[in-house]
């Protein structure tokens, strides 16, 4: 409820409005019938036409307010819970964009999406119900009960005998709905990341024919799912019974004793008509009160969700009075960096150190799982060491503001990712008021022209969903593309090429090295053919630095260098370079 709150501040116009046009809707429902009664017992039963016709104007009046209120109630409603749901959602992509690769990992994205969709739903349809109610529902009962206990003060005990029963059945069912509430979320984010997985994995699925495997996954899950949504649902459903149960009993109670009432002229027959009508606002009115309850257990869930990502404070932060990088970067610099993951037990990287100067090429090579792509998220402060520094001209990143520091580095990812749009808009990704002309030319560096105007409509050519109308080595390099049209002052390349041909290789590396001559550029890569021209390879084994230096000098001095390049060239091509 304080999550609820902290968002109402803002519409405070809007919730007195509604509040307001509560009265108007009290005004029709309790109004009419007490009209009613006075025109059976003052006219009908008087015979006295002229106070009928009185009577129907007052009728007339307190329709028509009536039914503005009604409208009003309604639109106050609909505008405060979809506002306040719309800021909620805005709030959780905003502080989404702030976390770092840990958080992510933290909540998962299946999770990250259905509390950005589903929670948020959940709360708005909360929302809805609570506005409706919770205003209406003191108004209402005040009037009823009071309406009540000036008709018929011995009727009004058996009324307020059936309320400590509803009220019992609320609590209840509150208690019931929200362990079944908790599951039926988590269900919601396993069956999200199994639909996920499984359309982004499609083609592995069908090469391994494990069709029938995933069918299954996905069916008990969603299984538990059914399960757990029965299971509320059937609880929701028996309010409603019970309730009207308890209603007809206090009618037929009512009608007895009034009865007898009518019979010693102690009651009027209108004054019993409009008791029945106050007996059901009264209960209503309860029952709509007591729909909040029922509704708040999974509403709660979900606000909690919410709450846990609004809450959470990013490891990589802002910091606070944050210095801007000046416009040429001279030196990069690892000084003694040791890195492990939050969960991790183990350091990934151990006592790293290397400088890069400005111009110079650094490149980084070691088998799978030695640290290479650990070691470059480091740069853009996607995570922070754990151990040393990274320098910028002398300066601590951390020190940095993020978005000075993220601005001076053109990063291209491991795996290459295209945004729905088309080439020219995924290009300008990089940079939003980038020329047409300096489109083509990123695109000229990074070997994409070609393949781009070949596309019936060239660099307007929209991109399908998953990048599903271009290949690896395409999206490679329109994702190289995006990163050489800001003109970065460093620029970090994580096992960029792999997907392309040696002969585009050769000549991606010609371009951009013209390109990037007055920048720092930090290349991870798989093949040694890609890093042999660097100023310095860096050898990573298992998070240390195993070996320093240029091609010619690793092949010599390195053992962990000699076997990977042994392994892809052979003793001339090792030996032909330098």
């Amino acid at each position: 409820m304080r999550l609820i709150l902290k968002y109402l501040k803002n519409y405070k116009g809007w919730f007195l409005l509604n509040f307001i046009s509560v009265f108007g809707f009290a005004l029709t429902e309790l109004g009419i019938p007490t009209i009613v009664a006075r025109m059976i017992d003052g006219g009908v039963m008087a015979h006295n036409p002229e106070y009928i016709q009185t009577m129907w104007k007052w009728l007339a009046v307190i329709a028509v307010v009536g039914t503005a209120g009604t409208v009003l109630l309604g639109y106050c409603c609909a505008r405060l819970s979809s506002s306040i749901t719309a800021d909620m959602r805005s709030d959780v992509f905003t502080k989404a964009q702030s976390f770092s690769h840990t958080e992510f990992g933290k909540f998962g994205i299946s999770s990250m999406i259905t509390r950005t969709n589903n929670d948020a739903f959940q709360v708005q349809n909360f929302l809805n119900v609570l506005f409706r109610t919770a205003l209406m529902t003191p108004v209402m009962l005040a009037a009823s009960y009071a309406l009540i206990l000036r008709t018929s003060a011995r009727l009004s005990m058996i009324v307020a005998c059936t309320v400590p029963a509803i009220v019992a059945g609320v609590i209840i069912v509150t208690k019931l709905s929200k362990p079944i509430s908790e599951r039926q979320q988590q269900s919601q984010d396993n069956m999200n990341r199994i639909t996920r997985e499984n359309l982004s994995g499609i083609r592995v699925v069908r090469a391994f024919t494990n069709d029938a495997y995933e069918e299954e996954r996905f069916a008990q899950e969603n299984t538990q799912y059914a399960h757990n949504s029965k299971n509320m649902f059937m609880l929701m459903m028996m309010t409603q019974p019970v309730f009207f149960l308890v209603m007809n009993v206090a009618s037929l109670l009512i009608y007895w004793f009034g009865a007898q009432l009518l019979g010693t002229g102690a009651l009027q027959i209108g004054q019993l008509a409009a008791f029945m009508d106050y007996l059901f606002h009264a209960m209503m009115a309860t029952l709509f009160f007591c729909s909040v309850f029922m509704m708040y257990p999974r509403a709660a869930v979900s606000t909690r969700r919410i709450e846990e990502v609004l809450n959470t404070e990013p490891l990589v932060k802002e910091p606070e009075n944050g210095v801007s990088l000046s416009d040429d970067v001279q030196e990069l610099k690892f000084d003694h960096v040791h890195f492990a993951y939050p969960d991790g037990d183990e350091a990934v990287l151990e006592d790293v150190s290397f400088t890069a100067q400005k111009g110079q090429t650094i490149a980084f090579v070691g088998s799978t799982g030695s640290g290479k792509s650990t070691l470059i998220n480091l740069i853009p402060r996607f995570y922070d060491v754990t151990g040393g520094s990274i320098q910028i001209n002398g300066t601590d990143l951390r020190q940095l503001s993020l978005s000075s520091l993220r601005d001076a580095v053109g990063f291209v990812p491991q795996k290459a990712f295209l945004f729905n749009g088309t080439i020219a808009e995924n290009i300008r990704f990089g940079k939003e008021d980038a020329t047409d002309e300096e489109v083509r030319h990123a695109a000229e560096v990074a070997q994409a022209t070609t393949f781009i105007l070949d596309k019936p409509q060239g660099f307007e050519e929209p991109i399908e969903e998953n990048s599903a109308n271009t290949s690896g080595g395409q999206r490679q390099r329109l994702s190289i593309a995006r990163a050489v049209v800001r003109h970065p002052k460093i620029y970090v390349f994580d096992d960029s090429f792999s997907a392309l041909d040696f002969r585009t290789d050769a000549s991606l590396r010609h371009a951009l090295k013209a390109e990037t001559g007055n920048a720092i550029v930090l290349i991870v890569a798989q093949r040694v053919s890609t890093v042999m021209d660097a100023d310095c390879i860096v050898v990573l084994d298992e998070g240390r630095v195993a070996g320093m230096g240029t091609h010619k000098d690793l092949l010599r001095t390195c053992p962990v260098y000699h076997e990977i390049a042994s392994s892809q060239l052979t003793e001339e091509e090792m030996q032909a370079f330098g």
